[in-house]
């Protein structure tokens, strides 16, 4: 199977959604942007839409595509269509490229989340490590408050630069494994009860539908 085709399919079955009027959160990573690609065809031949960025890629992308932007603070959102780094029931692993802060706000607040997967990205339960997004002078106590709640932090590292990884808010990120997640919600609720941390990457009821692209098509699960 090609990822990149399966991620395309998901992308265009979820902005079938999209109606004239509407106002379409755009998410983050890889499929989300071929969700904000496809929704830019659909302006250029007509369409009367705006977007919301979820971050610095998803609005550069949109600029190019031709979406005309708003901010949270001047429309709301009607659907939002982003990716995820992990979906298990309904719950998903989300922030592999740092914003989930940004994307959860921006998700939260849409009448509708369409994710937008390939198979890979399927699991029975989550067990992908969680991005928790930090203050730097909180680092340190927060890696030890999630050793504490049996997870093991990793600081993550920028790979074309040096040093840590820094979020569009300014901020860092730790990884953190914690192995199967048997209860998303809990944990969610422990992880951002840690003082210091700005979000973490658990979103935990928010999804609508999830759009999964494979070699025959595209799966529609409405949750």
């Amino acid at each position: 199977m090609d990822r990149d085709d399966a991620k395309r399919r998901a992308a265009a079955s979820a902005v079938e959604a999209v109606e004239d009027g509407t106002v379409v959160g755009l998410g983050s990573g890889s499929t989300a942007a071929h969700a904000v690609r496809e929704l830019g065809e659909r302006v250029d031949a007509g369409l009367d839409v705006r977007g919301v960025p979820t971050s610095f890629q998803s609005r550069e992308i949109a600029r190019e595509a031709g979406i005309p932007l708003a901010d949270l603070d001047e429309a709301s959102v009607d659907i939002a269509i982003d990716g995820a780094d992990q979906v298990a029931d309904g719950d998903l692993v989300k922030g592999g490229g740092g914003a989930h802060a940004r994307e959860k706000i921006v998700d939260a607040a849409a009448d509708r989340l369409l994710i937008v997967i390939d198979p890979t990205k399927e699991a029975d339960v989550l067990d992908h490590p969680i991005p928790v997004e930090v203050l730097p002078d909180a680092r340190t106590t927060v890696a030890e408050s999630v050793r504490e709640l049996g997870g093991e932090p990793e600081l993550r590292w920028a790979e074309n630069k040096s040093g840590p990884v820094v979020t569009d808010n300014g901020n860092l990120l730790l990884d953190c494994d914690f192995g199967a997640v048997e209860d998303p919600a809990g944990l969610a609720a422990d992880i951002a009860g840690l003082p210091g941390v700005v979000e973490h990457g658990l979103f935990v009821g928010v999804a609508d539908e999830v759009h999964r692209g494979d070699e025959d098509g595209v799966t529609v699960r409405r949750l």
